[in-house]
C-alpha cells in the first residue's frame, strides 16, 4: 500500500494506527475533506459469518445515524477488494489514546471526553446496542473537538461475540480511571476517580458525578479538545507498512483489486437497514454478490491511481465474445441451481421471555432488564418496543439477528434517582416478525428503595 493509493475515491495519505481489528489510515475523501479508511485483518474476515456480522453491524451504525447525530463515529461505506474490506469513516485521528501519549490531554478535555461518551453510550443502549470495545484507542475526537465512538460492535462481531451494555460501563469506568491516572492535577484526578466509582450505578449516575464536579476542570469543552487535537496526527508510514503490501489496492486499469460497497446505501440511511451482502443458508452459493465478495470486481468499481503504470491491452474482440459466451453459461447455470434449491424459511419470533433484578435497586441505582428472544434461527431483522411503567417514552429498536441463532438478548437499563420505594414494571413487546404475525410480550417488575 502506497501513499497516493486510493479506496472507493478516498486517497490514503500513508499515515497509519493499528487497532483491535485492523489499520487505520488517514485520507481525504473525494470532494477534499479528512476521511478514515480501516483496513481490517484478512483472518478477522476470513468466513462468510463474519462477514455477515460485519454487514449486518455497519448497517445498525447506519440506522443509529440516520436519526441524527449519536455520537459515535460517522460511517460512509464498508468496500471489499478480493479478500480485503475497508470501512469508510470520516477523520478517524486523533484518538484519545494518541492525544495521552502526546501529552496533549489536560484535566478539562479528559472530563469534556468521558461526559461526552456516557451520553453517546446512553444513547446507543437507549437504541437497544452496545459498544464492546470501548477504551481510549476506540475514542477519537471530531474537528469540532467532539469525542466520537469508533469502531462500534465490530471487534464482537468479528468474534462473535455479544457486545452488552454492562461491558460497556465497566470498560467506561477504566477509562475514567486510566485517565485519572493519567491527570496531573490531584483535584481533577479525584474528580475522576469519583466518577469511575459512581459508574457502578450507572453511566448517568457517573456523568451527573462529572458535572457536580466541573469546577475541577477549568477547561472543560470542546474548544479546548479541539485545540489539543490540532496538528496531531497519526503515526507516519514507516518502513515495515502495517498494511499488506500485495494487492491492497491494485494499479489502475487491474482489475485485482477493484472495490465494491457492501452496503445498500440509499436504503440503509432510511432506516430500513438492507445491505446488499447476504450469506448463510438459503442463499445460492453462486450469487452474483458472493462473487463479487471473493473476486472483489464490478464495472463501478474504484482502483489505485498516481502509480504511474501502463493501463492493460485490450484482449481482442474474439476473446472477449468467447469470455462473453462462457458467462452466460455460467449465469444460466446459476439461475437454474437457483430455482431448484428451496427458499430459506423467514425469521420469526417464537417466545420472549424478560428477567429483572432479583435483588432490590438501592438509592440512585439502575435496574438491569434483559429480554430473551427466542427466534426459529434463521437470519432477519427483530423489531422491539420496552415499555416502562413509569410512563417514560418506549423505547423501540431493531436488532440484526445472524442465520443459526435462535436467542437474542435485548437490553434494557432502568435508571432511578430519590428517596422513597417505588416498583417498576418494564414490558419486552416484539412487533415482529412473529409465528402468529401479531405481537407478543412479556414484563417483569423490580423493587427500589432508598
Amino acid at each position: 500500500m502506497r501513499e497516493g493509493a486510493t479506496v472507493a475515491g478516498h486517497r490514503l495519505t500513508g499515515r497509519t494506527r493499528r487497532s483491535e481489528v485492523g489499520t487505520w489510515a488517514d485520507a481525504v475523501s473525494p470532494d477534499g475533506r479528512p476521511s478514515g479508511a480501516l483496513l481490517f485483518d484478512p483472518p478477522a474476515v476470513a468466513t462468510a459469518g463474519a462477514r455477515e456480522r460485519l454487514v449486518a453491524t455497519v448497517g445498525a451504525d447506519l440506522r443509529l445515524q440516520s436519526g441524527g447525530p449519536i455520537g459515535l463515529l460517522p460511517v460512509i461505506d464498508l468496500v471489499a477488494a478480493r479478500d480485503e474490506v475497508w470501512l469508510i469513516t470520516t477523520r478517524a485521528t486523533p484518538s484519545v489514546a494518541g492525544l495521552m501519549a502526546a501529552g496533549r490531554l489536560d484535566p478539562g478535555g479528559a472530563a469534556t471526553v468521558l461526559l461526552e461518551t456516557a451520553q453517546a453510550l446512553l444513547a446507543v443502549h437507549a437504541a437497544g446496542a452496545a459498544h464492546g470495545a470501548l477504551h481510549a484507542g476506540t475514542v477519537v475526537i471530531g474537528e469540532d473537538g467532539s469525542a466520537l465512538l469508533a469502531e462500534r460492535g465490530l471487534l464482537r462481531a468479528l468474534r462473535g461475540e455479544y457486545a452488552s451494555a454492562e461491558q460497556d460501563v465497566a470498560a467506561w469506568a477504566a477509562l475514567a480511571g486510566a485517565l485519572a491516572a493519567d491527570c496531573r492535577d490531584g483535584h481533577a484526578a479525584t474528580a475522576l476517580r469519583r466518577a469511575s466509582a459512581a459508574a457502578a450505578h450507572g453511566l448517568a449516575a457517573a456523568r451527573d458525578t462529572l458535572l457536580a464536579e466541573r469546577g475541577a476542570f477549568p477547561g472543560m469543552g470542546r474548544e479546548g479538545l479541539a485545540h489539543a487535537a490540532q496538528g496531531l496526527s497519526a503515526p507516519a508510514f514507516s518502513a515495515s507498512p502495517a498494511f499488506p503490501e500485495p494487492s491492497t489496492v491494485a494499479a489502475a486499469g487491474s482489475s485485482g483489486g477493484e472495490a465494491v460497497t457492501l452496503l445498500d446505501l440509499p436504503d440503509a440511511t432510511e432506516g430500513s437497514g438492507n445491505v446488499m451482502m447476504r450469506f448463510g443458508p438459503g442463499v445460492p452459493t453462486e450469487t452474483t454478490a458472493a462473487q463479487i465478495w471473493r473476486a472483489g470486481q464490478t464495472s463501478a468499481a474504484v482502483t489505485a491511481t498516481h502509480t504511474g503504470r501502463p493501463a492493460p491491452r485490450r484482449r481482442r474482440r474474439r476473446s472477449t465474445a468467447w469470455a462473453g459466451t462462457l458467462l452466460l453459461a455460467i449465469l444460466i447455470a446459476a439461475a437454474i441451481l437457483w430455482l431448484r434449491q428451496t427458499p430459506a424459511a423467514p425469521l420469526a419470533v417464537t417466545d420472549v421471555d424478560v428477567k429483572a433484578p432479583s435483588k432490590t435497586v438501592r438509592c440512585d441505582g439502575t435496574a438491569d432488564f434483559v429480554g430473551i428472544v427466542t427466534t426459529n434461527g434463521e437470519a432477519g431483522t427483530i423489531r422491539y418496543r420496552w415499555l416502562r411503567s413509569d410512563g417514560r417514552k418506549p423505547v423501540e429498536g431493531e436488532q440484526q439477528v445472524s442465520s443459526g441463532n435462535t436467542s437474542v438478548d435485548l437490553p434494557l437499563h432502568w435508571n432511578v434517582t430519590g428517596s422513597g420505594t417505588f416498583k417498576g414494571t418494564a414490558t419486552l413487546r416484539i412487533l415482529s416478525p412473529t409465528t402468529s404475525g401479531k405481537p407478543i410480550q412479556d414484563k417483569a417488575s423490580f423493587a427500589y428503595k432508598c
